[in-house]
């Protein structure tokens, strides 16, 4: 399941809403006040949704989703004034005052569109062919040498470079082994 992140610069706010979806059987994951912590908390994730105004302490919600890696969505609540004019790529809006069914109904929807992307991935990880598995794993073998990683630690190493770079795995492999063989 996606983790979710709740950014807000009051973290009164931030907890009301983080009450709010626990009651509703959703589990979040953490809080923060500024985008730079949301940012850091991000990296420590493979997906998730942050549920965020429309201005932290330190940036527009804008500017976090630039930030964001591509399996990050953005659930921003602000009023509708504010994103009248369109909202980013990778950005839903939910108008102020919000309602807590329209909040959880939402979140609901985000998570199962996460998961729905996720089978699409893990499908298209079964169906790789000989030769990208062969690139995957030279790859690996590179960075379990030079790097004295472990096979799982490579593996988890390319995967995080095939989301933040949002490139298939056979070809982030193919990179970091033009990169390390250089």
């Amino acid at each position: 399941m996606g983790s979710i992140v709740v950014v807000f610069p009051k973290k009164e706010t931030a907890v009301n809403i983080r009450n709010v979806l626990m009651r509703g059987g959703i589990e979040v994951a953490g809080i923060c006040t500024t985008g730079a912590q949301t940012l850091q908390f991000a990296d420590n994730l493979e997906e998730g949704i942050i549920i965020c105004g429309y201005k932290m302490q330190d940036m527009l919600y804008s500017e976090l989703r630039e930030c964001l890696p591509e399996n990050f969505e953005v659930l921003l609540i602000a009023s509708a004034d504010k994103w009248g004019q369109g909202l980013v790529k990778g950005v839903i809006g939910l108008p102020m005052p919000i309602k807590v069914y329209d909040l959880l109904n939402t979140i609901e929807m985000m998570l199962q569109n996460m998961q729905r992307r996720r089978r699409k991935r893990r499908e298209a990880a079964k169906n790789r062919n000989a030769a990208q598995q062969q690139v995957i794993d030279q790859a690996k073998s590179l960075l379990m040498e030079r790097n004295q990683m472990t096979e799982e630690e490579a593996h988890r190493y390319l995967q995080k470079c095939s989301m933040d770079s949002g490139t298939n795995m056979p070809e982030t492999a193919r990179m970091v082994l033009t990169i390390m063989e250089e």
